[in-house]
This record gives C-alpha cells, structure tokens and sequence, in this order.
C-alpha cells in the first residue's frame, strides 16, 4: 500500500502585538465613517483661506477633518488652475479623520527632495490630541516600539526588540518613536518638569496613570517616523485613546455625546525649505477641542 505523506504547514513564530486588536464595535463604524467621508470628499472644494504658506515649489494646506487626502490634492489643482501642474504630488498623508498641516508640492523634483527629507527624519512635526482615560503621572515620556500588521491585517504595536523580525504577508516589524508632553488635564495645565520617561516598549502595557479615569487628557505629540496610525498606537498603548477612535479602543459615546471620528491635529511642520535651504515654519490653527476642557466636538 502506498504511503500518504500528509501536507504540513510550518507554524512560524511570528511576533506577538502588544496593543489589543480593534473591538468588534468598530467595524460597522468605520465602514460608516468611510462612506461619510467620500461623499464629503467628492464635494469638497479648496479655498484661498485653507493655504497656510505657498511659494513656486510648493502649498501647504490646512486639511479639514472627515476628509481624504487625494480630495486636497484633486482640489488644489482646480484652484490653482493659473498655475495649472500636472506635477502636484502628497508630500505627507494624513489619516481621514486627522486635520492639520498637509503639503503639496508643485514638481517632481520637489517631491523626491522631501520624500528623502521626510525618511531621513530632517523634518519636524507636531501634533496635538485629545484623549479620554486615566491621569497620566507623567508631564514628558517617549515610547520607542516595533509597528506592524497583524495576520488579521490591522495595524499593531509589537515590542522594540521585535524590530525586523517577519510578519504575516511577508513584511517586517518597523521601528517607531514618539514623545508626548501633557499640555492639559481637564483643562488645567500640569506643573512644569524637566523629567522625561523614556520606554523602550517590551511587552503589554503598563499603564503610567494616577488611577483616576474618565479624564479629558491633552497631548502634544513628536513623532519621529511616520508609521501608519503611529500616534493612535502609542496613545493607545499608554491607555489614554483617542476621543472617537474607536478602532483603538478610543470612546465613541463619552457624557451622553457621540464623536465621529478622532481628534488628532497636525499642528506644524518645521524643515529646511527643499529648494531654497531656508528654514521655514508652517502652523495650523488649533481646533477648538484643543482648550481640553472637553465640551467642543469638532
């Protein structure tokens, strides 16, 4: 009788996320939230007011949240149609529901000269949050992790010592950074520090919180790469998510109030101009959510 040899799969040891999957609540939201936004982007139309600097190489531009990205481009093209370009290109993207500081250069020449800025970390962002959860008792802290896709296909934070290791699909753990600075609790602004917390992230959470929950928490955020949803992780991993942001584990309905979408705002951006080597500082104006003291939705 002739032998049967049995197909086995090897069961690779793939890296084990720190950060929890999205809860089963934010698929049916988002998919709402995706079509909202479509139909909003199709209308949307650039104005003189939403250019916060231009020059001949390049716009930035004040993105509006619950739009995407490719609406801004398409837009800017109409309206600067007397300096008509089939050269615009997205030097940085935002997520859907982030606003804020958005660049758009004007040549291909342009654009590879900030693509090759923006990976070798020569330029700087700020951005600012709103999170609902406990106190931290920390005024400055920076998280260095891994970040990647799980083999269910959502982002995830995995630990630093991951790092380069092989995922499901074939991609690797990627390095991620970022500061956080507590600009308010509840309104009030924290007691100045010099110290800083420094976690080299190697495992599932600690919570770094004085135990008091259901507070609004306002962060200014430093990320040092451009990881997809790099601060959405991080402040997820530190327990303080983002209002809205349901996919990571963030409120949806917070004091009787529903939040579409999350509150995250691209804040400035700082760089050696690309053609000029001047240095130039672009700032969007805050949203109104950015008092902290959690009663304006938008």
């Amino acid at each position: 009788m002739e032998a049967r040899h049995d197909l086995q799969t090897t069961n690779q040891d793939y890296p084990k996320p720190i950060t929890a999957p999205p809860p089963p609540i934010s698929k049916d939201i988002e998919v709402r939230r995706a079509m909202e936004a479509s139909s909003k982007s199709s209308l949307f139309n650039l104005t003189r007011k939403d250019i916060l600097y231009e020059d001949e190489w390049l716009i930035a531009v004040d993105k509006p949240k619950g739009i995407y990205c490719e609406a801004l481009l398409s837009s800017a093209s109409r309206l600067l149609v007397a300096d008509s370009s089939n050269e615009y290109h997205l030097a940085n993207r935002l997520d859907r529901d982030t606003s804020g500081v958005m660049l758009i250069t004007k040549s291909h020449k342009v654009a590879a000269k900030l693509v090759k800025a923006f990976t070798e970390h020569k330029i700087r962002k700020s951005y600012i949050a709103l999170s609902i959860g406990p106190s931290p008792n920390w005024s400055k802290i920076t998280i260095r992790s891994g970040h990647g896709r799980s083999k269910h296909g959502a982002w995830r934070a995995y630990a630093a010592l991951d790092v380069g290791r092989v995922l499901p699909g074939g991609s690797v753990v990627r390095d991620m950074e970022t500061t956080f600075e507590i600009v308010s609790v509840n309104g009030e602004k924290p007691q100045a520090s010099e110290l800083e917390s420094v976690i080299v992230v190697d495992g599932e959470p600690e919570f770094c919180c004085n135990g008091e929950e259901d507070v609004v928490v306002v962060v200014r955020a430093f990320p040092r790469n451009g990881r997809t949803h790099q601060i959405r992780l991080h402040c997820q991993y530190l327990g303080i998510p983002l209002r809205g942001d349901v996919k990571y584990h963030g409120v949806y309905e917070w004091r009787g109030r529903t939040f579409e979408g999350h509150e995250l705002h691209a804040e400035s951006l700082s760089m050696d101009h690309p053609v000029t080597g001047d240095p130039i500082v672009i700032r969007a104006p805050l949203p109104c959510w950015a008092t902290g003291d959690g009663r304006c939705n938008g």
